[in-house]
């Protein structure tokens, strides 16, 4: 029985749905996979998308950045937890090459630590990565400091077997093999139908969500929704206040933010991958708030233009603003030009044909 390794890079909540939805269509279509999740990634959402069994290892082996929210980042402590890595990691690829021996993995699958090549080669399988960009592309910008740890994480992507690219990404030219895929993403588990139905809210008043990543912002100025008392609200912020027009969403329901989309006119969001695809997927217009200093938010930024209907803003204009931006008209995409949304299939695709050949 083939055993697939995924693990994660330690950042955020995006890098996880996107390989989660990989894996979803793995255990659809080859139910007897063995799949293993090596990530600190909460195993609650995992089990969001992922239907069928997997074996859950809490492990770490990256830092991405080091953040009090969705938007600050601590750089020191991020370059800090680097050099912890690197002093231990012939450790960690030495136990983890053990563990994957110990369990007959055939394919590890990474979005996207680099330390995941030297454990998968050290157990004797092929890595391959999925990603819009490399960490290396994300600490290079920031000074001479991050260069060695740039350096290091380019000579150990070039190592990797194959990278599946996703759109909204940089140019990766520290990978050898590079496929371009379609944005991934998964389906809805609920119909409007029934998400208006469950969530108390009406079919006809004007439904905005705000999302903001798995770390979320630390101070949102939610008593703004106030002043649109005809307007709806939607938010998975556990702490958000208790106010007449705005919905929090709790976990129990297992509901994500890709069911809540389909029933929105318009979603405020920060740049990040996962929910721009998502948002993408169900065709509805953007709000996004800039980032600074981190290099993939241009990128992202660059495909919402393109692509999507939408506002750019500044953060200062969500966080201290009274959020007339909300009613402003929105901008068409600059290309008539569709994305492909089949790159979860087109990456379980590969790992099955691969499965199939390694075992003849």
């Amino acid at each position: 029985m083939p055993t697939l390794y995924a693990t994660i890079t330690n950042h955020g909540f995006g890098h996880a749905t996107r390989i989660a939805s990989v894996l979803a269509v793995l255990q659809s279509q080859a139910p007897e996979l063995e799949i293993i999740v090596a990530s600190t990634t909460p195993q609650w959402l995992l089990a969001e998308y992922l239907t069928q069994p997997f074996s859950y290892r809490p492990r770490s082996f990256d830092v991405g950045v080091v953040q009090s929210d969705s938007l600050a980042m601590d750089k020191e402590q991020t370059w800090q937890r680097w050099q912890e890595i690197h002093s231990q990691q012939t450790e960690i690829i030495a136990e983890e090459a053990e563990f994957l021996a110990q369990q007959k993995v055939d394919l590890v699958l990474a979005d996207i630590p680099h330390l995941a090549i030297g454990i998968a080669h050290r157990a004797g399988v092929p890595c391959w990565m999925m990603s819009n960009f490399g960490w290396d592309f994300i600490y290079r910008p920031w000074g001479k400091k991050f260069s060695e740890v740039a350096d290091w994480l380019s000579e150990s992507y070039a190592q990797c077997d194959r990278l599946f690219r996703l759109p909204f990404c940089e140019a990766m030219a520290s990978f050898p093999v590079i496929q371009d895929v379609g944005l991934t993403g998964v389906n809805c588990h609920f119909t409007p139908e029934d998400l208006h139905s469950k969530l108390g809210l009406s079919a006809n008043r004007f439904t905005i969500l705000l999302t903001f990543g798995g770390l979320s912002l630390q101070e949102i100025p939610y008593n703004n929704v106030l002043r649109f008392p005809d307007w709806q609200f939607i938010t998975f912020d556990q702490n958000a206040p208790n106010l007449p027009n705005l919905k929090v969403i709790d976990r129990r329901w297992q509901i994500r933010p890709l069911d809540v989309m389909q029933i929105c006119d318009r979603i405020v969001t920060k740049p990040g991958y996962g929910t721009l695809a998502e948002i993408y997927r169900t065709g509805k217009p953007v709000i996004c708030l800039r980032r600074n200093d981190f290099a993939e938010a241009d990128l992202l930024i660059a495909g919402v233009e393109q692509y999507m209907h939408h506002l750019v803003i500044e953060p200062a204009d969500f966080l201290h603003g009274d959020w007339h931006f909300l009613a402003e008209t929105l901008r068409s995409p600059t290309s008539n030009q569709k994305l492909p949304c089949d790159g979860e299939y087109t990456i379980a695709h590969a790992v099955l044909e691969y499965f199939a050949y390694a075992s003849t």
